[in-house]
C-alpha cells in the first residue's frame, strides 16, 4: 500500500510542476503591442477559425513548431504525416480506431459464426482461442481507447477555449506509437498468412522462422502459466506491443490533464466545465495509475518468458500474482473505457430531452467516486482463486458499492428525460438504448459482486452478457451517438437522418438480442472459451448469433451513412442543425463552429448554396 501511496504522490508533484510551468509562461508572455503594418502583436499569427496555437505564444519564427493551424497546411500525406494540430490528430485517432475496431469486430463475427454448431467444425480449437485473444485486446486496448481520445482531441480544446493541447509533438507522438502498436499485438495472423503465400515459391526450410510466428492462443487476459510455457515467438510481439500502447495512453492522459488545469481560458471556470471534460478527466487519472503498474507487469512477463526469472512462476511469485496485477490494471480499464461513454451521455441526452442535466453536481461527484473505488475492487475477479474469504468479503462490499455512483447517473439521464421535449433523432435513440442495456447489464453486475452468486456463474456465458450488455450500450452507442452528434462540425455536412434512425434501432435490437440469450445461457451454466458446447444449447446459441450479425449489419449500414455523408450529404450552412439555441444549449463547440462558417462564407464571397437542418420531430429537412 505504501508503494501505492508513493507512486500517486510522485505522479501528482510532476503533473503540478508541468502545470505550474505552463501557467507561469503563460502569465510571463510578452505584452501585446500595436503593430505598424496592422498585423498581430508581438508576431503571433492567429487565424479566423477560432483557436489555433500551442496552447502558448506563436512565435514569427516560421522553424518553430507549434500545435497550430498554419495559414497554408501541407496538402496531401504530408500533411497527416507531420501535423502536430488537434483537430488532425483528432481525426487520425478516430479513423485509426475505427479500422481496428472492424478487425476487432470481424474476430467476433469469426467467433459467432463458429459457435452456429455445437462442433467445433469451422475453425479449429487453436484459431478460435486466438480469434477470442485478439478480439479481446483489439477492442478494449486499440478501438475504443483510440476513438475516445480521438473525439476528446479534437473537442477538448473547444470546450474549454484552449487554442489546442498542452504538448503538440507530445500528442503527435501518443498517437504515432498505435500504428506498431497494432502491426506488433495483431502481426501473428499476418505474418503467419504471409508465410503460406511465400511458400509457394521458397522453400519451406528458408523461412521456417516466419511459420513460428502464429496468432496468440492465450486469452486476452494472459494468465500465467500459460503465457509463460508459450513458444510462440508472436507472444513476446504482443507484449510489445501492449508496452506501445500503454506509452501511447499514459502521454496522451498526462497531455489531457495539464490542459485542462493550465490551459483552460479564464472565462471557463471550473464551474463552467463540461460533463464531457470532467470524465476525461477522471480517465487520464485513472489511466496514468493503471496502465504504469501494467508496463510494470509486462516487463516482468518479458523477463520471465526470455530471461529466466520466476516473477510468475510457481517456485517465484506464482501465477496468482499476475492475476492481482492483471486485475488491479483490467477492472479500472473498465471505466477508463466507459467514463467517457457517460461523459457523452450526459452531454447529448439532455439536448434532445428539452431540459437541461439533472443533478449536474452530483453527477460529477459520481465521476470522481467510480474513479477512486474502480481501484478496489479488481479481486472480484478472483473470488475463485481460493484467497482469503475476509479478504474477498472486502471486495464484495467494494464491488457492491461501485454500483451506486453509477445508479446516480442512471437516475439523473432518466430524471433528465421525464416530462421533456424528446426528439427521436439517432443520437437519442442511441441514448435511450444505452439506458436500457446499462440498466440490465449494472443489475446482473450486481449478482456477480455477490460471492455465492459469482461462485456459481464464473467463468460462464452469463459474464460475457453483463461485460458486453454494459459496454455495447455505453461505448460503441455512444460513439455513434457523438458521431451523428458532431458529423456535422466534423465534416460541414448532414448524413441520411432516416437511414441513422434505422440504423440506431437495429443496433439497440442486435445489442439486446445477442446479449440477452448470452446471460440465459450463462445462467443455465455453459462455460465461456470453448469452440464446442453441448448440443441442448444449439438454440440459444443461434440466436445470440443471429443477434451478433444484426449488430454487424447495423455497423456496416452505420459505416455506409458515414462514407456517403461523407463525400456527397448535404453541406452544412447554419450551425444550429439541431435546434439547440431553441432549448438554451448551444455549447461552445457549435458556437465555434457557427464562427468558422460564418468567416468562411464571409471570405469567399459565397452565398447560403445548400441549407441543411434537424426540425424539432427529428425528422429532417432536405436541401433547400
Amino acid at each position: 500500500m505504501s508503494e501505492v501511496i508513493v507512486g500517486v504522490a510522485a505522479v501528482g508533484l510532476v503533473l503540478a510542476v508541468l502545470a505550474w510551468r505552463i501557467h507561469a509562461n503563460r502569465k510571463t508572455a510578452p505584452p501585446e503591442l500595436p503593430q505598424p503594418d496592422g498585423g498581430e502583436p508581438n508576431g503571433v499569427r492567429r487565424s479566423s477559425s477560432g483557436p489555433r496555437s500551442d496552447g502558448g505564444y506563436l512565435p514569427e519564427n516560421p522553424t518553430t513548431e507549434t500545435g497550430a493551424e498554419t495559414e497554408a497546411k501541407s496538402a496531401g500525406l504530408t500533411r497527416w504525416l507531420t501535423t502536430v494540430d488537434h483537430k488532425d490528430i483528432g481525426i487520425m485517432y478516430i479513423v485509426f480506431g475505427t479500422i481496428a475496431g472492424l478487425w476487432g469486430g470481424t474476430d467476433a463475427m469469426m467467433i459467432r459464426t463458429e459457435l452456429l454448431t455445437p462442433a467445433a467444425d469451422l475453425w479449429t480449437e487453436g484459431t478460435y482461442n486466438a480469434l477470442f485473444t485478439t478480439h479481446g485486446l483489439t477492442m478494449l486496448i486499440l478501438f475504443v481507447t483510440p476513438v475516445f481520445f480521438g473525439m476528446a482531441n479534437y473537442f477538448l480544446p473547444i470546450l474549454i477555449g484552449a487554442d489546442d493541447l498542452a504538448f503538440p509533438r507530445l500528442n503527435a507522438l501518443s498517437f504515432w506509437l498505435l500504428p506498431p502498436a497494432l502491426l506488433l499485438i495483431r502481426g501473428g495472423l499476418v505474418v503467419n498468412l504471409f508465410a503460406k503465400f511465400l511458400g509457394v515459391w521458397v522453400p519451406v526450410d528458408a523461412i521456417s522462422f516466419l511459420f513460428e510466428i502464429k496468432p496468440p492462443e492465450i486469452g486476452w487476459y494472459m494468465y500465467a502459466p500459460l503465457s509463460l510455457q508459450s513458444g510462440n515467438p508472436q507472444v513476446d510481439f504482443l507484449l510489445l506491443g501492449l508496452h506501445l500502447s500503454g506509452i501511447s495512453t499514459v502521454l496522451a492522459s498526462i497531455n489531457f490533464i495539464i490542459t485542462v488545469f493550465a490551459e483552460r481560458d479564464e472565462e471557463v471556470s471550473w464551474a463552467d466545465v463540461d460533463l464531457f471534460t470532467w470524465t476525461l478527466v477522471t480517465t487520464a487519472g485513472i489511466a496514468l495509475l493503471a496502465f504504469s503498474l501494467l508496463g510494470a507487469a509486462l516487463v516482468m512477463l518479458l523477463l520471465d518468458r526470455n530471461f529466466g526469472t520466476t516473477f510468475f512462476a510457481l517456485e517465484g511469485g506464482g501465477p496468482i500474482l499476475w492475476q492481482h496485477i492483471f486485475w488491479f490494471w483490467g477492472h479500472p480499464e473498465v471505466y477508463i473505457i466507459v467514463l467517457p461513454g457517460f461523459g457523452l451521455m450526459s452531454t447529448i441526452l439532455p439536448k434532445f430531452a428539452g431540459r437541461t442535466l439533472f443533478g449536474r453536481k452530483y453527477v460529477i461527484y459520481s465521476t470522481f467516486a467510480i474513479g477512486v473505488l474502480s481501484f478496489g475492487v479488481w479481486a472480484h475477479h478472483m473470488f475463485s482463486t481460493g484467497i482469503d474469504p475476509r479478504i474477498r468479503a472486502s471486495f464484495m462490499a467494494v464491488s457492491l458499492a461501485i454500483a451506486i455512483p453509477s445508479a446516480i447517473k442512471e437516475f439523473n439521464w432518466i430524471t433528465t428525460i421525464w416530462k421533456g421535449r424528446v426528439r427521436l433523432t439517432a443520437p437519442m435513440i442511441f441514448c435511450v438504448g444505452g439506458l436500457s442495456t446499462f440498466v440490465i447489464g449494472g443489475i446482473t453486475g450486481v449478482f456477480l459482486a455477490s460471492i455465492p452468486v459469482d461462485l456459481l456463474y464464473h467463468d460462464t456465458y452469463y459474464v460475457v452478457g453483463h461485460f458486453h450488455m454494459i459496454l455495447m450500450g455505453i461505448i460503441p452507442f455512444m460513439m455513434m451517438a457523438a458521431g451523428y452528434y458532431w458529423f456535422p462540425i466534423l465534416t460541414e455536412r448532414m448524413y441520411d437522418q432516416p437511414l441513422a434512425r434505422f440504423q440506431a434501432v437495429l443496433m439497440v435490437v442486435g445489442v439486446i438480442v445477442t446479449f440477452g440469450a448470452m446471460l440465459i445461457t450463462g445462467a443455465l451454466g455453459l462455460p465461456r472459451r470453448y469452440a464446442s458446447y453441448p448440443a441442448e444449447f444449439a438454440p440459444l446459441m443461434e440466436i445470440t448469433t443471429i443477434g451478433a450479425y444484426v449488430i454487424g449489419i447495423s455497423v456496416l449500414l452505420w459505416l455506409w451513412n458515414m462514407l456517403k455523408s461523407y463525400f456527397w450529404g448535404s453541406r452544412i450552412t447554419e450551425a444550429d442543425v439541431w435546434d439547440l439555441k431553441e432549448v438554451g444549449q448551444f455549447t461552445r463547440e457549435w458556437q465555434h463552429f457557427e464562427e468558422q462558417l460564418r468567416e468562411r462564407y464571409a471570405a469567399d464571397g459565397s452565398g447560403k448554396r445548400e441549407h441543411h437542418r434537424a426540425i424539432p420531430d427529428g425528422t429532417g429537412e432536405g436541401d433547400e
